[in-house]
């Protein structure tokens, strides 16, 4: 650390401080009673000597009755070794626009945690879709703060009435992968304030215990050590009461105590030092009570001192049926051209597609749940159907071993000994010049950040196989249930290719190991058997997927796996092609006038088969809406300038301001693919009868269709014609109702004063002026208006 930013960090020791929690009589008591040493054991991470596979670890001080805490991963349901239920991805409960079924969500995932002896949930995840490809979007809440802010406080209270501390993060500005351990996001006070923050703020009022604090700089400064963020907003301006912890291996000093930071995971690389900087004077011991002071508090706050709390069943029958019920709740049907959705039967219906056979649970890294099982799509039809249904994978995920003729070490495809450690060296020569995808796969590997099985081709890593992340690692499993990691290549047919593979096997598992490659021919032939298909059904179900996973981002827009020709040449081959989604953000869709549906499943959980299922049958209806924009090419995007990302020189600059999402659309009137809010049903609404009064709406909400469906209606508030500042067109209100068939309903809605305000100078300032209240399905789907004048 240089000497000035140290000096800055530890002359701000003394405001640094939290108020006083409202337990602080009995926790100041604990703290006081404690050893320096035993204070900073509750400031870091530690190994876990009866470790259940979660992802930190507290020791506790059991001589006071603190006793060991486990946190968790869990924006998708409770990551430990044990199999858990695997929740649609977060994007599916944002697309319910619910607050109620947020709220359920939340308490899921906490009777869960409890259940599978957990006491911090690492969750929920908020940080605003600002960059559609970046690799985290699945596992957040939209890309519109009140959106995200609604949800995340509702998230929270579930999570917490289970008993288990919730963690918002990521603090803040964390908006994509590449990068994010050092990049610097370069943001105005106003538009953290008004995008980045508000969803925090949030969690903050409905009670959080925790905030984890990014990876990332903010304003050239680490989240972990930004005393503006952690203590002059968090703590003096929202009043937060709980405790700060680091992302893991996100902490960069000791003095980072000072600014704000309580705690450091997974370990003590920086805190484990905090007993010598105390007894060298260097930090105060007045910081490290009050971090310690902090923690307890919320061990407290959720009985989690003294006699242990008695930990609930495991519901897995229950929270099974709650999978479920998101799932449907959180698909988005956005097209649906003559009604070809639901369909009336399954007969003369073609199934295409990698993720109908092997189902596309979740997303990957900390986020990726596994549970006991997941039934596929195809299996899910098949049993309503009565028979198999006619599959074509349209891709070849898999491929074969390399023949002994292309390799100089012949085929690799081998089971080994639990514990083997084992290096191939030789090459591989193309018999035919083309595109390879070369596929290194496995199972019974170490698990690590580098991954137990890994491939290198010139020098070059190709893929490893259990890579916590990255790794060029699918998640989709080969047929047979191995682990499968690798990219494409060109080979020059002759050309030999030096490759080495290096293979770590577990402890307590066989070590398998195969090279495999998809070649053009394999590639061709899949496509061609697909259209094939298309061409002898009625109706075609297509299921099209990408693999969102932290650690990075997708490279484009466009379906990975060469998807969009095989889109293109089926829903050509049968008009009837109904596309099934399996990803968890925005994608460009050059097909989409070939086809007859749409349906966005996104990650949709372990449940996911049975809910598109019942979707594409209608024995549900879809009413879930898209929380952030689609746009038709990736240039459209308000981030395609490189400056804003992925950034130049580790630094992105947030130059687009307010202008988030649909926002930016609106503002430079540019046509998205579909628009935030975007989502059709079976049924339909008629809208009627606007009245506003002040920041009251009340308008008649009315299913004039022939099934009972639920709507999202949205609430717009327009900028005023003059305003001191840039303003922008926002969400100021939504509400989710179900409705019989003839039935009304009248909507009372309240618009925010914040809705109408901008950040300015320390606080939020209503600009008075004439503004026009829209009423709609979506973001661009307007069905009522009135202006009236803000005072």
């Amino acid at each position: 650390m240089d000497v000035d930013r140290r000096t800055l960090l530890l002359a701000t020791a003394a405001v640094a401080l939290s108020p006083a929690l409202p337990a602080a009589a009995a926790s100041g008591d604990l703290v006081s009673r404690m050893t320096l040493e035993e204070k900073v054991s509750l400031l870091h991470g530690a190994t876990d000597p009866n470790s259940l596979g979660q992802a930190g670890y507290l020791p506790g001080v059991p001589r006071l009755g603190i006793p060991e805490i486990r946190l968790t991963d869990g924006p998708a349901g409770v990551r430990v070794t044990r199999h858990a239920t695997a929740l649609p991805a977060p994007v599916a409960l944002a697309s319910t626009f619910d607050p109620d079924t947020a709220r359920d969500y939340g308490r899921v995932i906490g009777e869960e945690g409890r259940s599978l002896g957990q006491d911090v949930l690492l969750a929920p995840m908020t940080n605003i879709v600002r960059v559609p490809q970046a690799g985290r979007n699945f596992e957040t809440l939209g890309e519109d703060p009140l959106l995200a802010g609604t949800l995340v406080g509702a998230e929270v209270r579930g999570i917490q009435e289970a008993g288990l501390i919730a963690t918002v993060k990521h603090y803040a500005a964390n908006n994509f992968e590449n990068g994010r351990q050092t990049v610097s996001a370069d943001v105005d006070e106003r538009t953290l304030r008004e995008i980045y923050l508000p969803a925090f703020e949030a969690a903050v009022r409905a009670g959080v215990g925790a905030v984890m604090a990014s990876y990332n700089r903010v304003n050239g400064v680490y989240a972990s050590e930004n005393r503006h963020l952690l203590t002059e907003i968090l703590r003096n301006d929202w009043g937060f009461r709980g405790f700060v912890m680091s992302d893991w291996y996100a902490t960069h000093s000791t003095e980072a105590v000072v600014a704000g930071l309580d705690m450091e995971m997974p370990d003590g690389t920086y805190f484990g030092g905090l007993v010598a900087a105390v007894r060298a004077g260097t930090i105060p011991e007045s910081v490290v009570d009050a971090a310690a002071r902090r923690i307890v508090g919320q061990l407290q706050r959720f009985g989690l001192l003294g006699r242990p709390r008695p930990r609930p069943p495991l519901d897995t029958k229950g929270h099974a049926k709650a999978a479920r019920r998101f799932a449907v709740a959180g698909a988005v049907l956005l097209r649906n051209e003559k009604s070809v959705l639901p369909l009336a039967d399954l007969h003369s219906v073609a199934v295409v597609g990698p993720t109908a056979k092997s189902p596309l649970v979740g997303g990957g890294g900390s986020a990726h749940v596994i549970p006991a099982a997941a039934e596929s799509p195809l299996a899910a039809l098949a049993r309503r159907a009565g028979h198999e249904l006619p599959y074509a994978p349209g891709v070849d995920l898999d491929g074969v071993p390399i023949p002994a003729s292309a390799l100089s070490t012949g085929t690799i495809d081998v089971t080994l000994p639990a514990g083997t450690t084992r290096t191939w060296t030789g090459t591989l020569t193309a018999p035919v010049t083309g595109d390879y995808d070369l596929r290194i796969q496995g199972a019974g590997a170490v698990q690590s950040f580098q991954g137990g099985i890994t491939l290198t081709l010139d020098g070059a890593q190709i893929g490893s196989v259990g890579a916590i992340f990255g790794g060029n690692s699918r998640l989709l499993a080969t047929g047979d249930g191995l682990g499968n990691a690798g990219k494409v290549v060109h080979l020059v047919a002759g050309q030999a290719h030096q490759f080495t593979i290096t293979a770590n096997g577990a402890a307590d598992t066989p070590l398998r190991v195969r090279l495999a490659w998809i070649t053009p021919a394999r590639k061709q032939q899949a496509l061609d058997d697909a259209v094939a298909l298309a061409r002898s059904a009625r109706t075609v179900l297509l299921f099209a997927f990408n693999e969102g996973t932290e650690g990075q981002d997708r490279t484009s827009l466009a379906l990975p796996d060469a998807q969009d020709p095989v889109v293109e040449a089926v829903s050509a081959a049968n008009p009837r092609t109904v596309v099934v989604l399996n990803t968890g953000d925005p994608i460009t869709m050059p097909w989409l006038d070939k086809t007859a549906s749409v349906l966005q499943m996104w990650y949709p959980g372990q449940e996911g088969a049975d809910a598109t299922a019942a979707l594409l049958l209608g024995e549900a209806n879809p009413a879930g809406k898209l929380p952030e924009t689609y746009p038709k090419r990736a240039e459209d995007a308000p981030t395609a300038p490189p400056e804003r990302y992925p950034g130049v020189n580790g630094h992105a600059q947030y130059s687009e301001g307010i202008f988030v999402g649909y926002r930016f659309y609106d503002a430079n009137d540019v046509e998205p693919l579909f628009p935030f809010g975007h989502g059709l049903s079976y049924t339909r609404f008629r809208y009627s009868d606007l009245s506003v009064q002040g920041r009251h709406v009340e308008f008649v909400l009315r299913n004039t269709g022939d099934r009972t469906g639920a709507e999202v209606a949205q609430v717009y508030v327009t900028p005023p014609s003059s305003a001191p500042v840039p303003m922008a067109r926002q969400l100021a209100a939504f509400a989710r109702a179900e409705l019989h068939p003839g039935e009304s309903r009248r909507m009372r809605l309240e618009i925010p004063e914040r809705a109408l305000s901008y950040w300015s100078s320390g606080g939020w300032r209503v600009v008075p002026g004439s503004r026009e209240v829209q009423v709609g399905s979506s973001s661009r789907d307007v069905r009522l208006r009135r202006t009236v004048f803000v005072r």
